[in-house]
């Protein structure tokens, strides 16, 4: 089992987490991260890292995998991250905002180490 990333990363895009994992399993997107479940060691060292709580264990995602499928597919196609950086410029508007995969996701890659 790994961790993945949810709903409440998108439009926030703290780094600290990378910062603490040990595998690098850490991808980004235009405004979110993403875990690669494959690397992920199961290691739990980034979930206390996230200031949003953004970060789960698998066995919290949706009942239908959602959050799982979508941090394997974009972990494939997202250029990793391994170095913090600042979060998203106006992160503080959208920390308490709710659905915001449906609002807010970007497909798009982000710009990596």
């Amino acid at each position: 089992m790994s961790y993945i990333v949810m709903d409440a990363c998108i439009r926030c895009k703290h780094t600290d987490c990378v910062e603490v994992c040990p595998v690098d399993c850490f991808y980004e997107g235009e405004n979110m991260l993403v875990i690669h479940p494959d690397e992920c060691i199961d290691c739990g060292v980034c979930e206390p890292e996230c200031p949003v709580e953004a970060i789960k264990p698998e066995s919290e995602d949706e009942p239908d995998g959602k959050w799982l499928k979508l941090n394997t597919q974009y972990a494939e196609i997202w250029p990793n991250i391994t170095v913090p950086k600042e979060p998203m410029p106006d992160y503080q508007e959208f920390t308490q905002t709710n659905n915001k995969l449906e609002k807010y996701f970007s497909p798009k890659r982000g710009i990596g180490d």
